[in-house]
């Protein structure tokens, strides 16, 4: 029995670095890849959304004089890479998945619409979706929020290097606290930018819940599909 029938699944591009200072890890890849399988065994529907960071993000090309149209084009080819990466990793462990774009890239991906992903999700497959919204200006974290919606995720996961939800930086603020469960009008009046706030007032308005939880830990997303009171969960 798992406790979610469908997930989206927003994996950080930081997080596949592993101990690496730039680029994918394999080791971190594989892991994620294993975990995934487990998920797809157990019969979850899988969604996948990837960040970009680990290659190039827009927001610190424009800082460094990047135009930011171009720059955020730049970090939605960066989730294409590492979409292509996890894809192949999940062949590698016999799992069926199928990488759609945002923006037009075939033959890379099939270009994304909400039927396909729903239709291969329904037959078993990993769907890993990739671009962004194909629009710059906007985050993955809000690509996560728009594709958990479409697909009707019973939740959004969001892996990330922490443990959950604290009241400041607990890697900054040894005196930060866990939080367990919190709304996202406490989000919103604490100012906690576990997302942005496009993502975060997307997920309230149309109920999708989010658990923030930490991803590098082998082990934890099974887990928390079993039913494992993990990280912090998000919802109204």
């Amino acid at each position: 029995m798992v406790k979610y029938k469908r997930i989206l699944l927003k994996l950080s591009g930081e997080s596949l670095m592993g101990k690496q200072q730039y680029g994918i890890d394999q080791n971190r890849l594989n892991d994620y890849a294993e975990e995934i399988a487990s998920l797809v065994q157990s019969g979850v529907q899988i969604g996948i959304v990837i960040g970009g960071g680990n290659i190039f993000r827009g927001l610190s090309g424009a800082a460094k004089g990047f135009d930011r149209v171009k720059g955020d084009q730049m970090g939605m080819l960066a989730t294409a890479i590492n979409s292509l990466a996890l894809n192949s990793a999940l062949k590698i462990h016999n799992v069926k998945s199928r990488v759609l774009t945002a923006i037009r890239m075939e033959p890379i991906g099939e270009y994304y619409s909400k039927e396909k992903a729903v239709e291969y999700l329904e037959k078993g497959e990993v769907v890993i979706i990739s671009g962004g919204t194909g629009n710059p200006y906007f985050t993955t974290d809000t690509a996560s929020a728009l594709r958990g919606i479409e697909i009707e995720a019973d939740i959004m996961l969001k892996g990330t290097r922490v443990d959950g939800i604290y009241t400041a930086d607990p890697e900054k603020n040894p005196d930060a606290v866990k939080f367990d469960t919190i709304s996202f009008e406490e989000i919103y009046n604490r100012n906690l930018r576990i997302m942005d706030l496009t993502a975060t007032t997307m997920c309230n308005d149309n109920n999708l819940p989010v658990l923030v939880f930490n991803m590098d830990k082998k082990g934890n997303l099974k887990k928390i599909l079993a039913g494992e009171s993990l990280g912090t969960l998000v919802n109204r």
